[in-house]
């Protein structure tokens, strides 16, 4: 597979540029009600997003005691910010910013919430419980930070993370339902794999505004369902065409989706027949944030969505992260590593010569697991061996040098991944995760 069509993610090295631009404009900054809008504004485009695809200002909400409050700038389901003066204390701007929460659906609690006086950012993770204070002149140095805006998540994984349990269990209601329905076999495990990529790109940025697969099924589909796999079926249509090929009376929502390369969605499937309870499940679905799975794991998750009896149990105890760097540590990387090192620190007209020939050494490896289930092993090393050449190309380009695009001078590809798998779908759930890897 390659890349969705007409869908271009800023690199990290443009956005350091871009964040560099931004604190210089921004760097006098002081007046709440009179900047707040074009700080934000701005402040998105750093990471190439349009604001008002994302987010609002001055988002109305109840407050306790029948009291109406607005909230400077809301995300649905994703950040909150309370915005105050320059000079003036955050400390009380948290406190405001929960008082919003019980008047907040269950499906618009934000995960973040960014508290700033323009010269200072405090970003706190609810679900992970971390605080990342840093100054505006800083941003370009962490802005990783604030990567979720495209999609990008930090992640730590647990063993046995309930939420991994949950999304198992939430597909596995979708697959009771669909099968239950008659729609089994082959066209069910390749209907469920299209979903699973559609909800993940829903949330992690693939699909390039946020939230527009949840909307296209909340929204368009009747209530009753009984139109709901026609849109489905359209929307793989729509996926499997480039822009340029498309119907010019095309659907407005359905042009909003990019093409997505390779063969994924270029089978012609039976259109399945949604009811109520059906179009329920998938909107349950929707509503699960999935940029909370990594692709590095949800292959293992979902191979027990097929069997209802296992689902539970092998949802809680999947090969976890750690036990597999466990296995590929001391098979390869850490000799890798320890290669790197050594050519880090050479000196003399040599040393790039070297480090060259190192990036061209990770390009020509070639990895196989001759039973790849889900492939949780090859996505594994693929990252692994990404992040090591990432420092390579670091070293090739020191500092200075922002404007390169890593992602452009990388030669480490896909293809030189290889698996056995004997059952279908845990095969196409390795070739999907795989290559969503790619993409984040």
């Amino acid at each position: 597979m390659g890349s969705a069509g007409g869908r271009v993610r800023l690199s990290w090295n443009e956005i350091r540029v871009r964040a560099a631009a931004f604190a210089d404009e921004w760097k006098d900054a002081h007046y709440e009600k009179g900047e707040t809008q074009s700080f934000y504004n701005e402040f998105f485009e750093v990471f190439g997003v349009k604001r008002r695809r994302v987010a609002s200002f001055e988002e109305p909400v109840k407050l306790l005691g029948a009291k109406r409050g607005f909230i400077d700038l809301f995300w649905k389901g994703v950040l909150l910010v309370e915005q105050k003066s320059a000079g003036r204390s955050l400390v009380p701007a948290k406190a405001q910013a929960l008082d919003y929460f019980p008047g907040l659906k269950d499906v618009e609690l934000p995960r973040y919430i960014l508290l700033s006086d323009f010269q200072t950012f405090e970003l706190h993770d609810l679900d992970e419980g971390t605080k990342t204070k840093l100054a505006l002149a800083d941003l370009p140095q962490h802005a990783e930070a604030f990567g979720f805006i495209i999609g990008v998540q930090k992640r730590t994984f647990r063993d046995q993370d309930p939420v991994n349990i949950e999304a198992s269990e939430l597909m596995g209601r979708l697959h009771d339902a669909l099968k239950a329905s008659g729609y089994t076999g082959h066209d069910l495990e390749r209907l469920l794999v299209r979903l699973l990529f559609c909800l993940f790109a829903d949330d992690t940025g693939i699909f390039e505004t946020r939230g527009i697969f949840d909307a296209l099924i909340r929204e368009r589909s009747n209530e009753d369902g009984s139109d709901t796999g026609q849109w489905l079926s359209s929307l793989f249509d729509v996926l499997n065409t480039p822009e340029k090929l498309r119907q010019q009376a095309l659907d407005e929502d359905l042009k909003q989706f990019a093409y997505i390369n390779g063969d994924l969605f270029a089978e012609r499937l039976p259109i399945p027949a949604f009811n109520r309870g059906m179009r329920e499940r998938l909107l349950e679905a929707c509503d699960f944030s999935w940029d909370a799975i990594s692709p590095a794991i949800f292959g293992a998750l979902f191979q027990s969505v097929m069997n209802a009896r296992e689902r539970r149990a092998q949802g809680a105890h999947y090969t976890t992260e750690k036990n597999i760097l466990k296995v590929i540590e001391p098979l390869f990387l850490d000799d890798l590593q320890a290669e790197f090192v050594r050519l880090k620190v050479r000196r003399g007209t040599s040393r790039t010569a070297a480090l060259r020939s190192f990036q061209n050494k990770l390009a020509g490896l070639r990895f196989f697991d001759p039973a790849c289930g889900c492939g949780n092993f090859l996505i594994i090393a693929y990252r692994e061996l990404r992040t090591l050449e990432t420092e390579v190309i670091k070293e090739l380009n020191p500092k200075g040098q922002r404007e390169l695009d890593v992602t452009a001078l990388s030669k480490v590809d896909v293809s030189q991944f290889y698996g056995i798998e004997i059952s279908e779908f845990p095969a196409r759930i390795a070739e999907v995760a795989l290559w969503i890897w790619t993409t984040l």
